[in-house]
């Protein structure tokens, strides 16, 4: 008889469980729900987001760009994409930094995003 192989994200530690940590798939799932108000299209598939990194105790930091400097929602993307992520089980902090380097380009942009835009 085997031994199933356990299915939870988090781990024991002589001191008691620790809380699961965030997956990168729940990330992304969080960042594809913030859309861009002048474009019908999340900030993922448009390529914005550049860098997520998940670290121990479910801190995640994410690298993110705008379509351009002069962006009407550059205050508020960031912010929202904060929340969303914020809101992933096991995530216990996340700092956004808008980065220009290297700038946006529609190339960046997933093929469903292109479609949605009619960009092909």
């Amino acid at each position: 008889m085997s031994i199933p192989e356990p299915t939870a994200v988090g781990a024991w530690t002589p001191s008691g469980d620790t809380p699961p940590r965030p997956s990168e798939d729940a990330v992304i799932a969080a960042c594809q729900t913030v859309y861009d108000p002048e474009i019908p299209v999340n900030v993922y598939e448009l390529g914005l987001i550049y860098t997520i990194e998940i670290a121990d105790g479910g801190r995640v930091h994410v690298d993110m760009t705008l379509t351009a400097p002069a962006c009407p929602s550059a205050q508020e993307l960031p912010v929202q994409v904060r929340e969303a992520i914020m809101a992933v089980e096991g995530v216990t902090y996340c700092d956004v930094d808008v980065i220009w380097d290297p700038p946006w380009h529609p190339g960046r942009m997933t093929d469903d995003a292109r479609l949605a835009l009619n960009m092909f």
